[in-house]
């Protein structure tokens, strides 16, 4: 059985710090894959849809699979968990490094995408489905879960920070305006002459193999702080012995039956589309719609500071008046902001809407990895029999959210297909442009509206989970 115990400030540090690293990797991808795909490999919308789509919906049928072979590991020197995660880091370098190398062959890029954009998710759930459940073997005190999680959650903001000012500041360079054509400046989204094609041409052919290098210089940095910080987690972080784990598909479906669990799950599946829906495309939104393209790395890494910045004041707000209460304070933030931004569109509003945005992006980072916790003690409360199932919360939870996510992404930017996007342009025709403010806007705004309505469904209150802690302190 576990033991109740306090963890010391150094053994938080180095748990948060192993996840920082999928934060890096993540936020560069989130930000910086979909205008890769289309501007620098230049493949067209429809199989960059296909990529994202079947990416992420591929890492999410792995977070189950991953799931059930942890419930199957045995325990080992280092652990049941800690070996998925330092086993997979390597290979999870070598496929992330491939993701952003331009190959040498045009026809094929898009099954090489598609292939090591699929293995990374794999490698990935492999790395992040063991360490999100280690949570719950650090300690069972929920306090010190909770502290653990905001170490985390701090950590990984900090990480999503440095991915987007590693990839933003390196690869910014290769989304100005000072390697567009003139001409095609001038004649915009009409110039589909000859000429125009051909200047185009030639100035993408002189800029392309710079634009692919800074790409994977950044690459390369990411990669190398995959392995440091796994190194930094695996010396500092000790996982403690859990019960024997049941069956996996009884324990799915006890999980599936278990109501809490559904309703915070679908509540945080909308808030997370969302924020994933604003995420990929705002790059191209600053790029193409409000001509912010000089200032968009900049304006990324003002909402990811402000996302830091504020997770301290999140885990106060979330001791001081409940975890529910915390998730509308702060999702519902953004809303009226990234509207404001589509509809004033200038760089004070967009440093404005930056630092606001930043406060509802750590709580949506921070509120679901703090309530899943309850919801497993509450899980235990309800089946007092059955042990060991963290995992099978965890992967399903990292299922439904990426399953959502892949559709989400692969769909917005299927509309910019339908749209008109011209791959390579310097400048895109209306549709395109009205498209980005809708998935800026309105889209990420009805989907929140609809997390939030199913999270006031959502039972576990302030009170109920102080039951419910005394109630486990009892059994122990």
């Amino acid at each position: 059985k576990y033991s109740i115990c306090k963890l010391s400030v150094c053994s938080k540090l180095c748990f948060a710090i192993g996840g920082a690293p999928n934060q890096v990797a993540g936020s560069a991808t989130a930000f910086f894959l979909q205008i890769y795909l289309l501007d620098i490999a230049q493949i067209n919308p429809f199989q960059a849809s296909m990529v994202l789509f079947v990416g992420k919906a591929w890492g999410a049928v792995t977070d189950p699979i991953v799931g059930f072979f942890i419930t199957k590991s045995k325990w080992t020197k280092i652990g049941r968990l800690m070996p998925w995660m330092v086993g997979c880091t390597p290979f999870m370098v070598v496929s992330y490094f491939y993701l952003w190398f331009v190959p040498p062959f045009t026809n094929g890029r898009f099954i090489w995408y598609m292939g090591f954009y699929c293995l990374y998710q794999t490698l990935i759930t492999c790395f992040h489905v063991p360490y999100s459940a280690l949570t719950m073997f650090l300690s069972t005190d929920q306090r010190e879960r909770d502290s653990a999680t905001a170490y985390r959650m701090t950590v990984e903001v900090l990480g999503t920070l440095v991915g987007a000012a590693i990839q933003g500041q390196i690869v910014a360079s290769a989304h100005t305006l000072k390697h567009c054509p003139h001409r095609n400046l001038t004649t915009g989204h009409l110039g589909n002459s000859s000429g125009t094609e051909i200047i185009r041409s030639l100035a993408l052919s002189q800029d392309f193999l710079s634009h692919a290098e800074v790409y994977m210089i950044a690459a390369g940095v990411i990669g190398g702080l995959f392995l440091v910080c796994t190194v930094v987690m695996f010396l500092g972080v000790k996982e403690r012995d859990g019960e024997r784990a049941i069956p996996f598909h009884k324990g799915f479906i006890l999980v599936m039956k278990h109501g809490s669990y559904l309703t915070l799950t679908a509540a945080f599946l909308f808030i997370s589309v969302a924020i994933q829906l604003i995420q990929s495309n705002f790059v191209l939104f600053c790029t193409y719609a409000v001509e912010l393209r000089e200032h968009f790395q900049n304006i990324v890494l003002t909402i990811l500071m402000s996302a830091a910045v504020s997770i301290p004041f999140w885990q106060w707000f979330l001791e001081k008046f409940g975890k529910k209460t915390a998730a509308f304070c702060g999702i519902t933030w953004i809303m009226p902001f990234t509207v404001m931004l589509v509809f004033i569109p200038n760089l004070i509003v967009a440093y404005v809407v930056a630092v606001s945005s930043g406060l509802s992006v750590a709580a949506s980072l921070l509120l679901p990895w703090s309530m899943l916790p309850d919801v497993v003690d509450d899980f235990r409360l309800a089946n007092r029999n059955s042990k060991g199932h963290e995992a099978i919360f965890y992967s399903l939870y990292a299922f439904f959210t990426k399953f959502a996510a892949g559709i989400s992404l692969g769909v917005s930017t299927l509309c910019l297909q339908f749209a008109g996007y011209d791959t390579g342009a310097c400048r895109q025709p209306p549709p395109v442009v009205y498209t980005l403010k809708l998935l800026i806007g309105a889209a990420p705004v009805a989907c929140i509206t609809t997390g939030l309505m199913i999270l006031l469904m959502y039972p576990i209150s302030e009170d109920v989970r102080l039951r419910n802690k005394l109630a486990l302190e009892e059994l122990r």
